[in-house]
């Protein structure tokens, strides 16, 4: 993903893949523009509830054990559903592969650190700053900017006004997991240009594997073998890796990287939902405040952003007529 803001170059992404866009005025064309946003929600839900049973699991493994689990069984489930070709790449396409595997494992491996030592409503908030800050740099449209401002308030406002009382190596492990979460937005893009369906993922998850598991092994050793660990350790792979990235992966080929980043704001909600349901934390009357104010955000983003195309394809019908 080169200039993630051009609606052109998402079309062009789609295109190369084998999936005509919708035409603007079609029927179909608003279940094509929801149609990524419903795959980034679908992920998004999945990743939190997977990551509030990874604190469940984490008294048994320990952090680096409960990443070494996930990114390994979810490696394993996606190359033996995706079998890649190993062949026929060009060197860039090997580069952009390791980069992104090397990507999602810092971004895992920081997170769990960081869920670690603070709760994860908190942990979630400082990690979605990366995408934010992604979402800023990458438009290029005013309006955009303030839904990014908004979300920002949002999620301050969820982290109780300001972070103090939070363990601080807890908080430097969730804002490293957030710029992490940044790179994996722009590589992941660049992964499903390069690579059909989900070979790049697959790939890139057996990098990260690979990468993680000497950490994992040299903290967990044997628990990793326990049957109950190795149990739950699929199901957070499954939830948290296998149908979070793929979904992503597919989104990123037809949604503008600044939408998508600002989407990624909907996470601390997802994640405060998840922890009162899973982990029996309640959430407070600001708390509440500042997941509407994210999801406004949210909205606006999507809602521009299907505005611009509309207003492009109506352009593009009336210079052929």
């Amino acid at each position: 993903m080169t200039t993630p803001s051009a609606a052109t170059s998402s079309t062009a992404s789609g295109q190369a893949h084998g999936s005509a866009p919708a035409r603007a005025g079609a029927p179909g064309g608003r279940r094509g523009a929801l149609g990524p946003v419903g795959l980034v929600l679908a992920g998004g839900i999945s990743v939190q509830f997977g990551g509030a049973l990874a604190v469940t699991l984490m008294p048994r493994a320990g952090a680096l054990g409960v990443v070494t689990l996930r990114l390994l069984v979810a490696a394993v489930v996606l190359m033996v559903l995706c079998r890649p070709r190993l062949r026929g790449h060009s060197r860039t396409d090997w580069g952009t592969v390791i980069v992104f595997g090397i990507a999602m494992a810092a971004m895992n491996g920081l997170f769990y650190q960081s869920v670690a030592r603070i709760p994860l409503g908190p942990a979630v908030t400082l990690e979605v700053l990366g995408p934010l800050t992604l979402s800023v740099l990458a438009s290029r449209r005013a309006v955009n900017l303030v839904w990014a401002a908004l979300a920002l308030t949002g999620v301050f406002l969820l982290g109780g006004g300001g972070f103090s009382g939070l363990d601080p190596l807890g908080v430097a492990f969730a804002l490293g997991a957030g710029a992490m979460w940044a790179a994996y937005i722009v590589f992941s893009a660049r992964t499903g240009r390069r690579f059909p369906q989900a070979d790049g993922l697959a790939l890139a998850m057996a990098v990260a594997a690979v990468l993680f598991l000497p950490l994992g092994v040299l903290e967990s050793g044997t628990k990793l073998l326990d049957p109950t660990v190795l149990a739950l350790g699929a199901a957070v792979a499954v939830l948290s890796s296998v149908l979070p990235y793929t979904l992503e992966l597919l989104a990123l080929r037809r949604l503008p990287a600044s939408t998508f980043a600002i989407l990624m704001s909907l996470e601390p909600a997802l994640a405060a939902t998840a922890g009162f349901l899973v982990l029996d934390q309640a959430l407070a009357a600001t708390e509440a405040a500042a997941i509407a104010l994210v999801i406004a955000a949210s909205m606006g983003a999507v809602r521009t952003q299907m505005g611009r195309r509309r207003r492009v394809g109506a352009g593009a019908n009336l210079t052929k007529d």
